[in-house]
Parts: structure tokens; C-alpha cells; sequence
């Protein structure tokens, strides 16, 4: 049976430390089209701010995935689909390959039917994930074409997630990593702003993934990325 999301073609992603656009609801976020609602960032995130967001959405169809950052955010919430657990492979620092991973399996509760990996690869040195990493961002196209490798055929990953966190990213690395990839479904996030921005990286990977668009310009423009990732990805 296929995954949830190898039928998506958008995913956006809500910082619980950042506010919406005035005037606007998480009704209105999770009326926006997009596949999915992740919820998640790198920094200043605590469990109540996750919280908080998912009991704005809960009453909504649209699927809810909660991106924990470290073991201490994890929230337990029959209204999640699911948990998305970033390892970035080109991390410095092994905390963030399985340090963090190996004190989230500490708790008790953990629901593994829900949970997944997402094998993170970051290219943009000036992200705060890549700061917060120690991430290795000097990697070319075939750099990336190979880590998309490992994380498929060698460490079994249903994921594989390029990420420029804000910034528009280098396409002939995002199809790299698409094309390196025969079953895993690839997110890219990263400097998506409009139609166009969507439409291009969806034409190169699965999943287009927006985040910081929601927080500056609101609903609408989200919209627009949803229609962009779509035609994209229909146009592969």
C-alpha cells in the first residue's frame, strides 16, 4: 500500500513560534488546498506552542503531521496522522543522525505505526537547521544524487527531503536527487514565493513544501503554490 504521501504534491509547513498573517485563522490555513499541514520548526518551538496549532486544525479533513525538532516537543494527540522525524545525513554533529533519535525512542508512548523518518539532506548554510546541524552544505549535484541514494537503497527511507530553508534552491541538485530515486517520494522546501517558484521545483521532485510564505504574506499567496505544485508535478 502506497504511503500518504506519494499522492501529495504540497505539503505546508506552520512554525508554532510564528504568527499568522492579521486577520487570518488557521481556518484559513487549512482551507488552502495543500495536501498536508506539517507542523514544525527549528528554533523557540515548545510542546504548548504545538499544541496550540493542533487544536486550531483538528477539526479539519486536511491530514496534520507534527515535525518535532527534539524528543521534548512530541505531543501525543489522537488529531495527528502522524510524526515525521527529520535525520539529516549531512549533519556535522551526530546529534542530529541519531543522537536525538535515540532519546525520542526513551518515551514510552511512542506510536511507531505513526512515525516516520524523513532523510534530510540541507543546502543552505545561512538556514538555521543547517546552523543548528552543523550541516556540510558544499555538496554538488552528484553529492546530493548519491545521499538521495543512500537514503533510499542503504538506510530505507520512504522520504528524502532537500532543504534550502529560505532560499529559492539550485534545480539541477533538486532533480538530482529525483532522479537518483526510483520508489521514495522527495520533498523539497526552500524560498518557494509564488506560482512560478512552485511550479519549477515541482517539475523536479514529489513534494513541494512551504513554510515561511504562510507567516509573511498569507493564505492567498499559499494558494497559489498549491496550483504551482501541482501543475509542476503534473508536468514532470
Amino acid at each position: 500500500m502506497n504511503s500518504p504521501w506519494a499522492d501529495w504534491d504540497h505539503v505546508l509547513k506552520v512554525d508554532p513560534d510564528k504568527d499568522l498573517v492579521d486577520g487570518e485563522t488557521f481556518d484559513d490555513v487549512c482551507e488552502t488546498g495543500t495536501d498536508a499541514i506539517e507542523i514544525g520548526g527549528t528554533l523557540d518551538v515548545t510542546s504548548d506552542k504545538m499544541r496550540r496549532v493542533i487544536d486550531a486544525c483538528r477539526t479539519h479533513d486536511v491530514p496534520l503531521y507534527q515535525e518535532p525538532s527534539n524528543p521534548a516537543v512530541v505531543v501525543d494527540d489522537d488529531a495527528l496522522d502522524g510524526y515525521l522525524v527529520p535525520v539529516v545525513l549531512n549533519a556535522g554533529d551526530v546529534a542530529w543522525v541519531t543522537g536525538a533519535h535515540k532519546e525520542w525512542v526513551r518515551i514510552d508512548t511512542i506510536d511507531w505505526d505513526r512515525t516516520t523518518t524523513e532523510a534530510y539532506i540541507v543546502l543552505n548554510d545561512d538556514a538555521s537547521v543547517a546552523q543548528l546541524t552543523d550541516a556540510d552544505c558544499d555538496q554538488s549535484a552528484e553529492d546530493v544524487a548519491a545521499y538521495a541514494k543512500v537514503a533510499e537503497r542503504m538506510l530505507g527511507q520512504d522520504v528524502v527531503y532537500v532543504e534550502y530553508s529560505g532560499m529559492l534552491g539550485d534545480p539541477e541538485k533538486v532533480a538530482a536527487a529525483h532522479d537518483a530515486l526510483d520508489d521514495a517520494t522527495l520533498f523539497y522546501g526552500g524560498g518557494i514565493h509564488d506560482y512560478d517558484d512552485a511550479y519549477l521545483m515541482g517539475q523536479r521532485s514529489d513534494v513541494v513544501v512551504v513554510g515561511d510564505l504562510l507567516h509573511d504574506e498569507g493564505c492567498e499567496a499559499v494558494r497559489e503554490t498549491v496550483e504551482g505544485a501541482r501543475d509542476g508535478t503534473a508536468d514532470q
